[in-house]
């Protein structure tokens, strides 16, 4: 295939990129290229989408499958307009956020999503509202040739935003030291491995499927979780299990940011967050690799990146100690 990936060159898009080449396909990135390199043997298009003439070096190209990230309402629709009657096959890359309530564990795409942004430019909070524009806006001009995967937490190798590594990342960093973990082991948690997602993707692409698809890991309970990254990262020392209400009570943040608790979310009404279906994309051969698999490949990502650096996620190892004097005191 001819393949077009607007953007391609930070995680999810590179990996596409990198699984299409070896499968034998041509790949063209558009991107500003400020994310970082192209993978080897992808062609580089530096572009800024802003820009009137952004398209114009792609879009004299019959395209086979082109590839979506962006969440700016303003450059889906400017590539759509440019591109949608060149390309076979169209993947849009929405999240999770597009629903509307996150409140019901083994919820599926029949839930509804949020009101569709009302505009070309979103702020950050926004997000959500922009996902489903850009959906809106994919499905208006391509609906008949295209996939629509609402992502959950994206991890493994390549994973700059810290989440998915934090918990094994802190077992192997002080395997001897205590582990402070919250005692909520029913607690949801899931990730879907960037390259079995990419995988997925790919093979939609090459066989014409359609539709949309909630795109999420499996979902492990917290406590198996936890039990999984010590086993792989060689912690055996203590945990000191805290109690969920003690830790709301410290207002430690969850689920993401810096000194956070990694993938715990206990917010009423995001019950669901971590606990979609995700049947129909497996039905449509979504294929998870073993999580201890993706736990090990997960922790040689973050030994590359240094176990002692500052993290955008987990807790430092000042706040976890600090937390635990307190709470034995």
């Amino acid at each position: 295939m001819d393949i077009l990936i607007l953007g391609g060159t930070a995680f999810l898009g590179r990996e596409i990129a990198t699984q299409a080449l070896a499968r034998g396909h041509a790949v063209t990135c558009l991107a500003r290229g400020e994310s970082g390199g192209v993978a080897d043997g992808a062609t580089l298009i530096a572009t800024d989408r802003s820009s009137p003439d952004a398209y114009a070096a792609v879009a004299e190209q019959q395209w086979d499958a082109v590839f979506e990230v962006s969440w700016q309402p303003g450059f889906v629709r400017g590539a759509l307009d440019a591109l949608a009657d060149k390309a076979k096959h169209w993947t849009y890359i929405s999240s999770g956020n597009a629903y509307e309530k996150f409140d019901t564990p083994g919820a599926d795409e029949s839930a509804p999503l949020r009101d569709a942004l009302d505009g070309d430019v979103a702020e950050r909070e926004q997000y959500g509202e922009a996902k489903v524009a850009c959906e809106v806006a994919s499905a208006d001009a391509v609906g008949d040739r295209l996939v629509i995967a609402r992502a959950g937490l994206i991890g493994g190798p390549g994973d700059a935003s810290d989440r998915g590594g934090a918990w094994v990342a802190r077992a192997a960093r002080a395997p001897e030291e205590p582990l402070l973990v919250p005692d909520t082991p029913e607690l949801a948690t899931s990730v879907i491995d960037v390259r079995d997602f990419a995988s997925w993707l790919l093979d939609c692409a090459g066989n014409g499927r359609t539709g949309a698809y909630d795109a999420v890991g499996p979902v492990v309970p917290f406590g198996e979780w936890i039990e999984l990254v010590r086993s792989v990262g060689g912690h055996t020392g203590p945990v000191v299990l805290a109690p969920r209400e003690w830790l709301e009570a410290q207002e430690v943040n969850q689920y993401m940011g810096p000194d956070s608790i990694a993938m715990w979310l206990t917010e009423p009404g995001y019950e669901g967050w971590s606990n979609r279906s995700g049947q129909a994309a497996i039905t449509a051969g979504l294929k998870h690799r073993p999580r201890d698999e993706f736990v090990r490949d997960t922790l040689a990502w973050e030994r590359e990146l240094g176990l002692d650096r500052v993290r955008k996620a987990g807790l430092s190892p000042e706040r976890e100690s600090e937390l635990i004097r307190s709470l034995q005191s």
